[in-house]
C-alpha cells in the first residue's frame, strides 16, 4: 500500500515537473489553477504516504510543503496561521529548563564513579570539551564564510530587535553568567544561567555520600526521562506547528525565503567534511591509529547512524566493533556512553552553524565577542540531550531565545532537519569511536590492532 501511494505521489510530482518545464520553455501555457491543483494533489498523496508509514519526519516534510503551498496560494489567510507556530514554540520553550537541569545533573552526578576510573575520566572529559569546541568553531567559521542566512528576507521588525548577547563590560559579562535567582533565570529564558546552576548542582551532588545522593539523582533521572517523553509528545504536533509557521512565513515574506536553505545544507555538509579532515584525521594520525582498519570498524555503526539519524541505534554495534578493534571492554563501556552525553561533535557544529544562520536571517551583525559568548553557551548547554528527539533544534531554539534572536528562521530549519540530522549523527558516532581509541592509547592499553601502521 505504501509503495503504491509513493508511486502515485512520485508520478504526480513528475507531471508537475513536466508541466512547469513545458511552461518555462513556452511549449504550453497551463493555467495557474491547473498547476496549483497538481501541487495540492502531490502534497495530499505524500500525506497519505506519511500516514501509511507513520513517520514523524515524513509528516514534518508534508507540513512544510503544505505550509509553503498555502502561504503561496493564500497569503492573506496564511498570515493568520501564525498562532499554530506560536503554540508549538511555547510548548518547546517550556521543555528547555527542566530538560537541561535533569540531563546535566544526571550527566555529572551520575558519573560520580569517575573517581574510581581516575585519569581516564579526566582525560576523556578534557578531550570531549576540546574536540566539541573545535567543532563549534568550525561551524561558526563555515556559516560566516558562506553567509547562507543573508539571503533570507525577514520582516523589518525582526531585524531591529535588540540582541541580548554580550554586556558592555567584561565584569558584566562574568556576572551575567551566574544566576541570582534560578526561578527568575528560568522565567527570563536565561539558558546559560540555568546551565551554570545545573552544573554546580550536579558537582555538589556528586560530592554527597551515596545514600543521600541517590534520591536526588533518581529524581533527576526521572525528570530527564519524563522530559524526553514530554518532548516526544510535543513533537507529535510538530507538523501542525511547522505548517502554521511556514505558511505565515511564506505568506508574509514570499517564496524567496526558502532558497537559502540549500546553501545552509551545503554549508553544513562541507563543514562536517572539514571537521573530519582537519580535526578527526589529525587526531587519529597523532595517536597512531591505523586509518583503514579504523574506517572499516566504524563503517557499519556510522552507516546505521546516518540511515536512522539515531546515535542510539548505532551504539551496540559501535561497542562491539571497538572491542574487536582492540579496545578493552571496560574502556569501551565507559567512553562511548559518556561520549554520547559530552562529545556530540556533529551536533555541536550544526548548533553553532544554525544559530548564526538565524542571526544572519534577521539581519543582525554579531561581533566576535558576541559569537564567543554564544559558543560558550552552546558548549555547556548541549551536554546530555543526545536522547531527545530533535535535540539540536531544541538547543538552537533555547539559545536563540536566550539572546533574543527572532525565532522565525528556526522553523525553516525543520524542513531540512532530517537531512542535516543524518550527517551530524554519523559524525557524532565516528567522533565517539575515535575518542574511545584515543583514551585507550593515552591509558597505555596498546593492542596488536593499534600497533599496525
Amino acid at each position: 500500500m505504501k509503495s503504491r501511494i509513493l508511486a502515485a505521489a512520485s508520478g504526480a510530482l513528475l507531471v508537475f515537473a513536466i508541466l512547469s518545464l513545458a511552461q518555462r520553455l513556452g511549449w504550453v501555457q497551463p493555467s495557474g489553477s491547473i498547476l496549483e491543483t497538481v501541487r495540492w494533489i502531490v502534497i495530499l498523496l505524500f500525506a497519505g504516504y506519511a500516514a501509511a508509514k507513520r513517520s514523524l519526519t515524513a509528516w514534518i516534510l508534508v507540513g512544510m510543503a503544505a505550509g509553503v503551498e498555502f502561504g503561496h496560494d493564500w497569503p492573506a489567510r496564511a498570515v493568520q496561521l501564525q498562532v499554530l507556530g506560536t503554540i508549538f514554540l511555547r510548548l518547546i520553550k517550556v521543555i528547555i529548563a527542566p530538560l537541561l537541569f535533569g540531563t546535566l545533573v544526571v550527566g555529572i552526578a551520575g558519573h560520580a564513579d569517575l573517581k574510581k576510573v581516575g585519569r581516564m575520566g579526566v582525560k576523556a572529559l578534557v578531550y570531549f570539551e576540546i574536540v566539541s569546541t573545535l567543532a563549534l568553531i568550525i561551524g561558526f567559521v563555515a556559516i560566516n564564510l558562506s553567509r547562507a542566512g543573508e539571503g533570507v528576507r525577514m520582516p523589518a521588525g525582526a531585524a531591529t530587535q535588540t540582541l541580548n548577547a554580550v554586556p558592555h563590560t567584561a565584569s558584566e559579562l562574568i556576572v551575567n553568567i551566574f544566576p541570582e535567582n534560578i526561578a527568575k533565570s528560568v522565567a527570563d529564558g536565561e539558558v546559560l544561567q540555568v546551565v551554570v546552576f545545573s552544573v554546580l548542582f550536579g558537582l555538589a551532588l556528586a560530592m554527597v555520600p551515596e545514600a543521600k545522593r541517590r534520591p536526588l539523582l533518581s529524581f533527576a533521572e526521572s525528570l530527564s526521562e519524563t522530559m524526553f517523553k514530554f518532548t516526544n509528545l510535543v513533537m507529535l504536533i510538530a507538523p501542525i506547528g511547522v505548517f502554521g509557521a511556514i505558511a505565515y512565513t511564506v505568506g508574509h515574506m514570499g517564496m524567496g525565503i526558502l532558497l537559502p536553505l540549500l546553501r545552509l545544507l551545503g554549508t553544513m555538509y562541507a563543514a562536517l567534511g572539514v571537521f573530519i579532515l582537519l580535526v578527526l584525521l589529525p587526531i587519529a594520525l597523532l595517536v597512531r591509529v591505523p586509518i583503514l582498519p579504523f574506517l572499516k570498524a566504524v563503517a557499519e555503526p556510522v552507516t546505521i547512524a546516518f540511515a536512522t539519524a539515531s546515535s542510539e541505534a548505532a551504539l551496540p554495534r559501535a561497542m562491539e566493533n571497538m572491542e574487536s578493534f582492540g579496545i578493552p571492554r571496560e574502556t569501551v563501556a565507559f567512553v562511548l556512553p559518556t561520549g554520547y552525553s559530552f562529545n556530540l561533535d556533529g551536533s555541536s557544529l550544526y548548533q553553532s552553524l544554525a544559530l548564526i544562520f538565524v542571526a544572519q536571517a534577521a539581519g543582525i551583525h554579531l561581533s566576535v565577542s558576541q559569537q564567543i559568548v554564544m559558543l560558550f553557551t552552546l558548549l555547556v548547554s548541549s551536554k546530555g540531550v543526545a536522547g531527545v528527539a530533535r535535540a539540536s533544534l531544541v538547543i538552537v531554539l533555547a539559545t536563540a531565545t536566550s539572546f533574543h534572536l527572532p525565532l522565525e528562521p528556526v522553523f525553516l530549519l525543520f524542513g531540512i532537519d532530517q537531512l542535516m540530522d543524518m550527517a551530524r549523527t554519523g559524525v557524532n558516532v565516528m567522533g565517539n569511536c575515535l575518542a574511545t581509541v584515543v583514551i585507550s592509547r593515552w591509558e597505555g592499553e596498546v593492542r596488536v590492532t593499534l600497533q599496525k601502521t
